[in-house]
C-alpha cells in the first residue's frame, strides 16, 4: 500500500500537547456551524464481533452524523458477517472490499470531505484504507484502536506510515490500547493526530457504575463529550468553519 505525501499543517493547527486531557469539557461549550459544501461524508466499519446493525453501531452512527453535520454516514457490513463464518478473518483480507465502499462513497460525495471511522478492527481497517494511494481521505476516526494485538505486540507498524489525520477515542482502561503504548506511538506519527479519553472506559467505552458515579457525569454525557472532541478535530482539519470553542490538542 502506497503512503501518501506529508501534509503540512498551518500554524492555527500548531497547538500544544494536552494528554489524556478531555479536549472538550461540556456540550454547551462547543458551536460548530458547517456550511453545506464543507459538510463531511462518513465511512463507517463495524468492528469485529457485531454488524454494523447492533445498538452500538447504530447509537455511534447518529452521533457521528449530528455532530459532524454530515451528509450521510454509510455502515456495512464485511461479507464474513452475513456467512456462516463466525471469526473475522485478518483484516489484510478485508481491505479491498471496505476500498471498494469506500471509493463508491466518494464518488456519490466527490465534492465533501471523506472521513473513514471504525470502531475496533474496522479502525484498523479504515487506517489501511486511508493509506491507498488513490483514496483521498480528510482523516480517520479510531474508536477504540486496537494498538495491542492479543500476543502482546504493539502493532504500530501502520499507523506510522499514515500522513491523514488521524482522531483516536480510546476508554481509559481498554487493554487493547494501553494509553502509554499509545502516547509513544502518537509521538512518532507523521500525521496530525489527536486523543480523546473516556475516562474509565473499556474497548467499547463503557465504564462501571460506579466509576460514573466519581465522576458525577452519566454515560451519555462521556459519550457526547467524545463526539464533540471528534466534531471539533474534523472542524479543524477540514477548516472553513466557524469554531466558538476549545481547539484539540494535536500531534504534528
Amino acid at each position: 500500500m502506497a503512503s501518501k505525501r506529508s501534509r503540512t499543517p498551518e500554524s492555527e493547527y500548531e497547538l500544544a500537547i494536552q494528554p489524556y486531557a478531555p479536549v472538550i469539557k461540556r456540550a454547551e461549550s462547543l458551536s460548530v456551524k458547517c456550511t453545506n459544501r464543507n459538510s463531511p461524508v462518513v465511512v463507517f466499519a463495524h468492528g469485529a464481533g457485531a454488524p454494523s446493525t447492533s445498538e452500538w453501531m447504530i447509537r455511534w452512527k447518529n452521533l457521528l452524523a449530528n455532530a459532524l453535520n454530515a451528509v450521510e454516514v454509510v455502515t456495512f457490513n464485511y461479507p464474513y458477517i452475513n456467512g456462516r463464518r463466525k471469526a473475522a478473518p485478518k483484516p489484510e483480507k478485508l481491505v479491498g472490499f471496505h476500498c471498494d465502499i469506500v471509493r463508491k462513497v466518494a464518488a456519490k460525495y466527490p465534492e465533501h470531505p471523506l472521513i473513514l471511522a471504525g470502531k475496533s478492527m474496522g479502525s484498523r481497517i479504515s487506517c489501511m484504507v486511508a493509506a491507498e494511494s488513490d483514496i483521498e481521505a480528510s482523516a480517520v476516526v479510531c474508536l477504540g484502536y486496537p494498538l495491542k494485538a492479543t500476543n502482546g505486540v504493539i502493532r504500530d507498524e501502520l499507523l506510522l506510515q499514515l500522513t491523514v489525520p488521524i482522531m483516536f477515542v480510546q476508554g481509559g482502561n481498554d487493554g487493547f490500547c494501553p494509553l502509554e503504548s499509545l502516547e509513544i506511538v502518537r509521538k512518532k506519527l507523521k500525521a496530525l493526530n489527536a486523543l480523546h479519553v473516556i475516562e474509565n472506559g473499556d474497548h467499547s467505552f463503557q465504564i462501571a457504575k460506579k466509576n460514573l458515579e466519581l465522576t458525577g457525569m452519566t454515560y451519555e454525557e462521556a459519550e457526547e463529550h467524545a463526539v464533540e472532541a471528534v466534531a471539533l478535530f474534523i472542524s479543524q482539519i477540514t477548516s472553513e468553519k466557524e469554531i466558538d470553542g476549545p481547539r484539540v490538542s494535536l500531534h504534528e
